[in-house]
């Protein structure tokens, strides 16, 4: 699981809630991952498969903001490492080249986006994630889009901009989605 901008321990519940369905998580602060090229990305996922209780084989990744928006570029390309992702309010800003991210998609994607995000100057907008979508889909790629259309934000328990419906409802095909993911 990587964070958002505000850091690990705004995410600490939603961790502990995913570790209360039966998954060992490991809470990295996604602001370490910018810049790196995705090389932040692949260690921090290589030292998720080192902890104690890991079990051998691919991970499911969870990300938020710009831990998210790091997952959604880099690790998305990584099929030999991701089993699937679950990206909230990602961070998309920097995606210029739609088609080019919808050629590279190689792992499934679940992403929660709100209609009303306008955080940091549209650096997590959901109607590029909808054209990203769109483009992934048309090139045959597993690309799940749902955009909650009162959300902003940092939607998540404990948020800026918590939303108690669209939380829960994104929470429960997070814990369906991962049970995909990680029985595949």
């Amino acid at each position: 699981m990587a964070s958002g901008v505000s850091g690990p321990a705004h995410y600490t519940t939603v961790a502990r809630e995913i570790a209360e369905l039966g998954y060992d998580v490991v809470l990295f602060d996604g602001n370490l991952m910018l810049g790196t090229h995705g090389d932040g990305v692949k260690t921090l996922i290589l030292q998720a498969q080192q902890m104690p209780h890991a079990l051998p084989g691919k991970v499911a990744l969870v990300g938020f903001s710009v831990g998210g928006g790091m997952y959604f570029y880099f690790a998305s390309q990584w099929a030999d490492l991701v089993a699937g992702e679950v990206l909230w309010y990602p961070m998309n800003n920097f995606i210029h080249d739609v088609p080019g991210f919808a050629s590279r998609l190689n792992v499934p994607l679940l992403v929660f986006a709100g209609a009303k995000d306008h955080f940091r100057d549209g650096c997590c907008l959901a109607d590029l994630d909808s054209r990203l979508a769109a483009a992934s889909v048309l090139a045959g790629k597993k690309f799940k889009l749902v955009v909650y259309p009162d959300a902003e934000h940092d939607f998540v328990y404990g948020g800026d901009h918590y939303n108690a419906k669209d939380y829960s409802d994104a929470f429960k095909q997070t814990a369906d989605m991962l049970k995909v993911y990680l029985s595949e």
